[in-house]
């Protein structure tokens, strides 16, 4: 099957910002792996590696991946599409927290609906991060990666009995590892990806961390990180990658029946609110999509939005649409309404 990827290279190539004091400058449009893994669907083999090519086609410069997305599907995917784009500027950032178990079966119940028939184990100690990152750039065939960041240490994911012992082995085991990486210049920057605000604040009191990715906590319809992480980002010069700023899908469908919010049926407050922000979107022209993919730029703490798409067409669209600048009435107006705190950051 051949894919086209010249759409994606129609729009203007999205502007670089440094992140954090790491002396790295990413794309402010990041490409996130987590859907080529086969999240939601099995994917055509090439129109997953199109996709990747497509996003390198047009500037983007930061992509993202996991060891859990398909089990290390998605750095296959990657990697292939790296290798059909020789001498593109990329920073790879991937993720450590699980040890592949290649003849263990899956059975983890991970969600994802396809990807590769290998278990995943946790594992945060010391010895645990240095496999997995060998793993990780064994399946992503390179002999670097730029960023890596410590995995899902959140109650979401362990529950709030268990958190509290996954923080110390991460504290005590991954990150004197990737502290001591970066010292000898093995990796260029480290830090935490989790969906939790408050956990991204615990570890970066706790620890010397070059960025963060925060999921789904920052976004056109909410903002709970304004409060007390993203201050302390600036004070540390933690550079933030930020993903679900689409709330799990709600900020780009609307509230239609249906609607996801936070990985389930959006309830009906949540319906309410995005129909009234949607509202005033179009008393402006523009959609909802395009304004919340440029809400969270106008905090100067973050530096790239990690986006996942599956066909090249989806990252055409979320160029273009951080290439048509949204008018400064809008964002006036939602404040005016009380859709957003009268202090709440917006693009310039």
């Amino acid at each position: 099957m051949t894919v086209d990827t010249t759409a994606a290279v129609t729009a203007s190539k999205p502007p670089l910002r440094r992140l954090g004091r790491s002396g790295l400058s990413v794309s402010t449009l990041g490409f996130g792996g987590a859907p080529l893994g086969d999240l939601y669907a099995v994917l055509d083999e090439a129109q997953a590696v199109a996709t990747v090519e497509a996003a390198l086609d047009g500037g983007v410069t930061l992509v993202d991946t996991s060891p859990l997305y398909g089990h290390g599907l998605s750095e296959h995917r990657i990697g292939a599409a790296l290798r059909r784009r020789p001498g593109r500027p990329v920073l790879l950032s991937t993720k450590v927290g699980r040890v592949a178990r290649p003849f263990a079966g899956r059975g983890d119940g991970s969600g994802y609906v396809g990807g590769l028939p290998h278990g995943l184990a946790f594992d945060y100690s010391h010895d645990g991060v240095l496999r997995s990152l060998e793993q990780s750039a064994l399946r992503l065939g390179v002999d670097r990666i730029d960023i890596v960041l410590i995995h899902d240490v959140d109650v979401r994911t362990h529950g709030a009995e268990a958190v509290e012992g996954r923080f110390r082995e991460a504290m005590d085991g991954a990150y004197r590892a990737l502290e001591r990486l970066r010292s000898a210049g093995a990796v260029a920057a480290i830090g935490v990806g989790v969906n939790e605000a408050a956990m991204c604040e615990r570890f970066a009191r706790a620890g010397d961390f070059d960025t963060m990715l925060l999921a789904g906590r920052y976004s056109l319809l909410e903002q709970p990180a304004l409060a007390s992480f993203l201050p302390l980002a600036l004070e540390k010069g933690i550079g933030l990658m930020l993903g679900g700023v689409f709330n799990s899908g709600i900020l780009a469908t609307g509230p239609v029946p249906g609607a996801r919010y936070d990985y389930r049926p959006a309830p009906p407050e949540i319906l309410a609110r995005v129909a009234a922000i949607a509202a005033v979107c179009d008393r402006h022209g523009v959609t909802l999509r395009r304004a919340a993919l440029q809400f969270p730029l106008g905090h100067p703490a973050v530096a790239s939005l990690v986006m996942g798409a599956v066909t090249p067409a989806e990252v055409a669209d979320q160029l273009a649409a951080l290439a048509d600048p949204v008018p400064a009435a809008l964002w006036a107006e939602l404040k005016a309404e009380g859709l957003l705190g009268a202090d709440v950051p917006v693009p310039a």
